[in-house]
């Protein structure tokens, strides 16, 4: 039986300061519809078991260090500018912007360096971005000429240049699951920003009410598109549709402001795109960002963390330099500071998928090899409270944060302390979740024996000298 819950809006707390983020978050809608379908149900299951993913934003816009696809938009918002060195005007700019088709060579792109170090760092799915805003297809649609399988494009001749399908077959064969990011809007099509009229913002710049057979040919490519995508990449986990401006009027509402910037119906038929999606890739998660209803399966906060838990199956996307996009020098957070996001997420029921966006020659920078290696130190001793584990009360005290395994036998308590470097402490208190008696205590990372006690409703931990080789975070396991 579905559940329906009237739609509003959750606050959320953000976790970046740039008003560029703060401007680009999405809110997070609560009216959301429990999956009926079986498969679905069991694939969100083991979904929410991974917990840590990564995100990657990739396409030609890299080779301008910009924000990915934005400037095209006739927005007056801080990333949406344009730098006066690619055009002078915004016709010229958009014409130089898709001669980048011409000049997208990423011959360093080696996928397996990409999947090997994301397999070590703990990460367990992949979500790759197939077609941005800007209608420019890293997979080889039959659709459009604007793709990096082009001849147009000099990788075309290189044989990686479906890079999608690289991508998905080396991630998955490192057993992890995959996700397909598709944008719904698509400004290069001419069913979508129709050359008659300049476009206006980032929605359909005609109204597809007065021209249905526009629109129709618009609702029959996007369909194409999503059709090959889920009949010719292989098993695929996730579609992850961007783009929540592409929606029915009627969904629309009015308390999110870009929303309100919506003024025609642009409904793309959710309802047969789904349909072809589940016969093509049974059990697929499809995640309507921001749509509240049936084909919104979870909910993807951007570049925030909820405040509290969620009773719905969620993900934070956040990046792990300033930008989705590839931009030189990015300012790319510590280890620690993405080990504390982590917890915090995972503690709060959520998954965390991070971005990392390649550069132009098809790699990431040198110091995302460094993070990654580092937090998979970490990873290495303290997985088990990491995956596969649930929420339990009381979720966060302070600087303690709590999970525990599915089965209930061990209780994760996560101690943070958010300085620039983390010093474990000589001793931790806190509170002990209802109606669980430890019989046993362990520190990942600590072998000598740990001494602890506990007292009414709480526990007091004294750790040994050796705590000093604790990093990033302290975690305590107890068993029953």
């Amino acid at each position: 039986m579905l559940i329906k819950q009237k739609a509003k809006i959750i606050f959320l707390s953000f976790i970046l300061s740039s008003s560029v983020f703060f401007s680009q978050a999405h809110n997070v809608s609560e009216g959301y519809q429990k999956p009926a379908d079986p498969l679905v149900v069991q694939n969100l299951e083991e979904w929410q078991d991974l917990k840590f993913g990564l995100f990657m934003h990739w396409g030609t816009y890299s080779q301008w260090g910009i924000v990915e696809s934005w400037s095209l938009c006739p927005e007056d918002e801080s990333w949406t500018q344009r730098k006066p060195e690619h055009g002078t005007s915004y016709n010229e700019y958009v014409k130089n912007y898709e001669k980048l088709q011409t000049t997208f060579n990423p011959i360093q792109f080696n996928p397996q360096k990409w999947a090997d170090a994301a397999k070590k760092a703990g990460m367990k799915y992949v979500v790759f971005t197939t077609k941005h805003h800007d209608g420019f297809a890293m997979f080889d649609t039959k659709q459009s000429d604007y793709k990096i399988t082009s001849s147009k494009t000099p990788f075309s001749g290189n044989p990686k240049a479906d890079v999608t399908k690289e991508i998905f077959n080396t991630f998955r064969k490192e057993g992890f699951k995959i996700g397909a990011y598709f944008s719904k809007p698509d400004w290069h099509s001419d069913d979508y920003w129709w050359s008659y009229f300049p476009p206006k913002d980032r929605n359909v710049n005609y109204d597809p009410q007065k021209y249905p057979e526009k629109w129709n040919s618009f609702k029959q490519y996007t369909f194409n598109q999503l059709n090959e995508i889920t009949s010719n990449y292989g098993k695929i986990d996730i579609l992850w549709l961007d783009g929540g401006w592409v929606r029915p009027f009627h969904t629309i509402d009015p308390k999110v402001e870009w929303q309100r910037t919506i003024k025609v119906e642009q409904d793309i038929d959710m309802d047969k795109i789904g349909t072809m999606a589940r016969k093509n890739q049974p059990g697929i998660i499809i995640v309507d960002r921001t749509v509240s209803g049936k084909w919104e399966n979870y909910v993807t906060p951007e570049q925030a963390v909820p405040e509290h838990t969620l009773s719905i199956p969620w993900e934070s996307c956040i990046t792990m330099g300033d930008s989705f996009s590839y931009v030189p020098n990015d300012n790319y957070k510590s280890s620690q500071k993405i080990i504390e996001t982590l917890i915090k997420i995972i503690s709060r029921g959520g998954n965390y998928l991070m971005n990392i966006a390649p550069g132009p020659d098809g790699d990431y920078d040198a110091i995302v090899y460094e993070r990654l290696a580092e937090i998979s130190d970490w990873m290495n001793k303290n997985q088990s409270a990491v995956f596969a584990t649930r929420i339990i009360a009381p979720y966060h005290e302070g600087n303690i944060y709590y999970t525990q395994s599915k089965d209930g036998n061990t209780i994760n308590v996560f101690h943070l302390n958010e300085d620039s470097e983390y010093h474990a402490p000589a001793e931790i208190n806190f509170s002990l979740p209802q109606n669980f008696n430890p019989k046993s205590l362990t520190i990942p990372g600590i072998s000598s024996r740990v001494q602890w006690k506990k007292i009414g409703d709480s526990i007091r931990v004294k750790l040994p000298d050796n705590r000093k080789n604790l990093k990033y975070a302290t975690v305590i396991q107890m068993q029953k």
